[in-house]
């Protein structure tokens, strides 16, 4: 199969194996994927990874830079905390880095807790109910730890779910989009405390418009957050510039920073700035400046930033590999990535479409603004079972119930020969699937 067609996103397209190679070879990324440890199969070969949507790959520097916190600790136990380079300050270290990762200057980020921690926290702050403007906008679907994180801060507060959270989505699988919830804001905006939406939906894999969320949701006069778990490290992102009030994230997908990695948070500097923005207290959110009077200065004084919603001691070991997958990111820059992802994953949507797209429906949209590096595809049939097939054949995905195949061709790591070999295995499993069938 060798025919030709153009793209708008991309170099003209061909369907044959040596275009993956041609491409890899030119490819000024491709050395990165040597940077990592990429998964084996039970035969010692490696897959076509491209499930890093949900468990990014591990970093090769990450094992030494755990080592040397190890040995740090062997060596120089609590003084460790204060040598050149050692503990204290650690997480400090990793702002500017991240700061430039999601578009915010470094007062405005933190690294700290999981998601649904800094997600409580920053709800804690921002969903102050009262009288009408009582309720929380949510799209639809919804990571569940987002709406578990969402109905029960309404009940704290003790208000009914039921009535108190709005759901925006035309369905299930398509989810909302700009338009839907604008309208919903338009006629409800008085009842609305605070607007939380993925930047990247998870299911989906749709890319919403924050820049336009944010206005939408401060001429309703309440706060825009967003769940950017499936955003950070995979589409562009402007925070700072785009005016999000705050968003949260993790670090083990698309950023690589290791499996149940700490999480980041962003809070726009009109309110981390400012002392007086109410936020639940800790030590290490404490001012610095009297973190260790301790017992001689017992009150609570917030650091003037994002970094003033942290609670505890830093994970020293957990963080550690953070540094080295921020670290590539920085090596490789946003625009070359960017420009890989459009190209990559154009590509292995053009493939799925001619090889096997009668049997699957791609949700994700297709214009290349509108997403980033994942394809989630509706299986008429058993997803299980297709991802079952997929991964006997070297390409590893990954499901979410009850019919949706999630494929992520991530440009740091992954190659243009992986969308050759996921294509073709689709092929060959959807042919296997129906012979099967009868």
């Amino acid at each position: 199969m060798t025919r030709t067609t153009g793209s708008p996103s991309v170099l003209p397209f061909r369907d044959d194996e040596s275009f993956a190679r041609e491409l890899d070879a030119a490819d000024p990324l491709a050395r990165f994927r040597e940077r990592f440890d990429l998964p084996v199969d039970a035969r010692g070969e490696r897959p076509a990874y491209l499930a890093g949507n949900s468990l990014g790959p591990l970093p090769r520097e990450a094992g030494a830079a755990v080592e040397r916190e190890l040995a740090r600790w062997s060596t120089r136990g609590v003084d460790g905390w204060f040598d050149d380079e050692g503990w204290y300050g650690l997480d400090e270290r990793y702002l500017p880095a991240l700061a430039r990762l999601v578009g915010a200057r470094p007062a405005e980020v933190g690294v700290m807790n999981g998601l649904t921690v800094n997600l409580h926290l920053l709800l804690a702050s921002f969903f102050r109910p009262e009288g009408r403007r009582s309720r929380i906008l949510i799209d639809a679907p919804c990571f569940p730890s987002d709406r578990f994180a969402v109905e029960t801060q309404l009940r704290w507060h003790g208000l009914d779910a039921e009535t108190h959270l709005i759901e925006v989505g035309r369905d299930r699988a398509g989810g909302a989009d700009e338009d839907a919830i604008e309208s919903v804001l338009a006629a409800r905006g008085e009842e609305i405390a605070v607007v939380l939406v993925a930047g990247v939906n998870f299911l989906t894999g749709r890319r919403l418009d924050l820049p336009r969320l944010a206005t939408a949701a401060r001429e309703a006069g309440t706060f825009l957050g967003v769940d950017l778990a499936h955003a950070v490290g995979n589409v562009p992102l402007r925070l700072h510039e785009w005016d999000v009030d705050f968003a949260v994230w993790c670090h083990y997908k698309y950023v690589n920073g290791g499996p149940g990695a700490p999480g980041g948070l962003f809070v726009h500097e009109r309110h981390a700035l400012r002392r007086e923005t109410p936020r639940l207290g800790g030590w290490w959110g404490n001012d610095p400046e009297t973190r260790f009077r301790m017992q001689l200065d017992p009150h609570f004084l917030p650091r003037a930033d994002a970094a003033g919603w942290q609670l505890s001691t830093p994970s020293v070991l957990a963080m550690a590999p953070l540094g080295p997958a921020f670290a590539l990111f920085e090596e490789a820059g946003p625009e070359a990535l960017r420009e890989k992802s459009l190209r990559l994953t154009g590509w292995l949507e053009w493939l799925v479409r001619r090889r096997a797209g009668d049997a699957l429906e791609i949700l994700t949209p297709s214009e290349p603004e509108r997403r980033g590096a994942q394809l989630s595809l509706r299986v008429r049939g058993d997803a299980r079972g297709l991802q079952e097939a997929l991964a006997a054949k070297g390409v590893i995905g990954d499901v979410r119930p009850p019919d949706i195949l999630r494929l992520a061709p991530a440009p740091l790591f992954n190659g243009y020969i992986d969308a050759w070999r996921a294509a073709v295995a689709l092929e060959e499993a959807v042919a296997d699937g129906e012979r099967a069938r009868g």
